[in-house]
């Protein structure tokens, strides 16, 4: 921005064609562990960055009262590269080699570098669409909320930036202690899906909180329950990853994070235009309250956009209601049928005397099984 604005929007712009880091750390989760460890897994990925979200902001801070913004940019520049150098340096491959294309190392088409391949999978599975538009319902007021809050906070309800510190800090404490302890209770207790169900409930319940709160008692509260809605992306990632096949976590998970992005473009210019709507104007630094915002304190919705965000996380709900806990297609499924298929195709025959070992040795159908064979035998002779 120092140099020109159009600089700062290229920059902007390039770093949205690379945004695909939660994409790709999602899909090697999903390699590297199994499916009823990927929720866990995924609410520390999520955890880890609702910690450096209250950490950095803080550095930041700290480092640009010191020493000026030319070194807090710096500094993020030289923490990217080292992230880079450890990933290339650290990190092994998650791929078995035998799930790994014929062709490794060969050049991509330009048939596989279709960005609109992944849209004609979307309309082509009924249950990658319910989650789609479960996804772009429920992130569109998220995307919206992020852009604009803190500077709804400082007008209409008149923090300082302490007080916003404060706030963010205890949000992302928060977030962090939901994300590790009580998501992995929750998807133990009450499933994949009912916890995607329960983390959009959280979601409506801050939106409306913060479209009808007008005290700061009622942010700080509003907050505790935003907190507990950050399980929704976790959940619905590891419901994605329970639905896609092995080989196509990264596929799966790139069409989360792209509706995710189409949101951060969408979401802020729905809640500008519906500020703009209500004359709230959002322009000031300062927490000094205009004639109008003023207004808006002892108005029956302060915050109109909120309450709008909370209608539409309601249509997500009612969407995710038809979203099954694992489809017909599944990865889960279509391992388990290759599997039962391969032993049916080498199993021997029972006449040949062999004895077979059950697949499931726990399963209580070989056990009856194995019980009811001989006296149909003694029957027999």
């Amino acid at each position: 921005m120092k140099i020109s604005p159009w600089w700062y929007f290229a920059m902007i712009s390039m770093s949205g064609v690379f945004s695909v880091t939660f994409s790709v750390i999602f899909a090697y989760v999903a390699d590297i562990t199994q499916a009823h460890e990927r929720s866990t897994a995924y609410g520390w990925v999520s955890a880890t960055f609702a910690a450096s979200l209250v950490s950095s902001p803080a550095i930041g801070a700290l480092l640009s009262a010191s020493y000026g913004d030319s070194l807090v940019v710096l500094v993020a520049t030289v923490v990217a590269l080292l992230d880079i150098c450890f990933i290339l340096l650290a990190v092994p491959e998650s791929l078995p080699e035998k799930m790994r294309p014929l062709s490794w190392g060969a050049q991509i088409s330009w048939r596989q570098a279709d960005p609109f391949a992944s849209l004609k999978k979307v309309g082509k599975d009924s249950t990658v669409l319910l989650i789609c538009i479960t996804v772009f319902l429920s992130y569109l007021p998220e995307a919206g909320q992020y852009s604009s809050f803190f500077l709804y906070l400082r007008q209409i309800i008149g923090f300082g930036s302490i007080k916003i510190t404060a706030f963010i800090a205890m949000v992302g404490i928060l977030s962090i202690v939901a994300q590790t302890v009580f998501l992995t209770i929750l998807m133990r207790s009450l499933g994949n899906k009912n916890t995607v169900l329960l983390g959009l409930g959280f979601q409506m319940l801050q939106l409306a909180w913060y479209g009808f709160g007008s005290q700061p008692w009622m942010m700080w509260a509003a907050g505790t329950v935003a907190a507990m809605s950050s399980i929704t992306f976790p959940a619905v990632s590891a419901l994605v990853s329970r639905n896609a096949e092995s080989d196509q976590q990264g596929v799966a998970q790139g069409i989360i994070t792209g509706i995710r992005g189409l949101c951060n473009g969408l979401g802020p210019a729905l809640y500008g235009f519906i500020f703009y709507v209500f004359h709230v104007e959002l322009t000031e630094l300062e927490p000094e309250l205009n004639s109008n915002n003023a207004a808006l304190q002892g108005a029956v919705i302060p915050g109109p956009p909120f309450l709008f965000g909370a209608c539409i996380v309601l249509m997500s709900f009612l969407v995710a209601l038809f979203i099954p806990e694992y489809s017909k297609g599944s990865g889960i499924q279509k391992q388990s049928s290759s599997i039962s298929g391969s032993l049916t195709n080498n199993a021997p025959e029972r006449g040949s005397g062999e004895d077979i070992e059950p697949l499931l040795q726990d399963s209580s159908i070989w056990e009856l099984s194995s019980f009811e064979e001989p006296g149909n035998r003694c029957t027999e002779l």
